[in-house]
């Protein structure tokens, strides 16, 4: 199983658009938003997904009847962080804010998504990876990016845009 992960769009259109295309094109299975979409209208273009977008709230996703309101459209799944989530045996943990993880019990969590710092960190231990796609709200072409995590051995692979 292939998931999809994205951070910290803030409301940058023409980079959603582009990475729902990305997405559909790696033929993902899910998506994980780590939060930090802004407005309902933006989580909206998520709807194009060839898959289900699940999330968190991340600290500027302000305008909250907006985003409940596309999520609901949607049938998306999303909710204030931490998210727990089991797929493909796998325990996933998600947060928007990294520094909320001294407070979080990681025992169970083999994957660990994160955004909020807008840098890229693939940090590797024996019982977990923790990861953050980096940019992908800039307007600076090539480093924006994305990732699919391989759920089968938990493999990251970057997409650049």
């Amino acid at each position: 199983m292939k998931i999809g992960v994205v951070c910290d769009t803030h409301n940058n259109v023409k980079n959603v658009i582009q990475i729902v295309e990305l997405f559909n094109e790696a033929k993902v299975d899910r998506v994980i938003h780590t939060g930090d979409i802004t407005k309902g209208t933006t989580l909206d273009l998520f709807g194009a997904l060839d898959c289900r977008l699940y999330g968190v709230f991340g600290n500027n996703d302000l305008e909250r009847e907006g985003l409940e309101d596309s999520i609901t459209r949607h049938h998306f799944v999303f909710q204030d962080p931490p998210l727990r989530l089991r797929w493909h045996g796998r325990s996933i943990l998600v947060v928007h804010d990294p520094a909320t993880l001294v407070q979080i019990d990681l025992d169970d969590s083999e994957l660990v998504l994160h955004g909020h710092t807008h840098l890229l960190r693939e940090e590797r231990s024996v019982e977990r990876l923790i990861f953050n796609p980096g940019e992908c709200a800039g307007q600076m072409v090539g480093h924006n990016a994305i990732g699919v995590v391989d759920l089968t051995n938990l493999e990251v692979e970057l997409l650049k845009f």
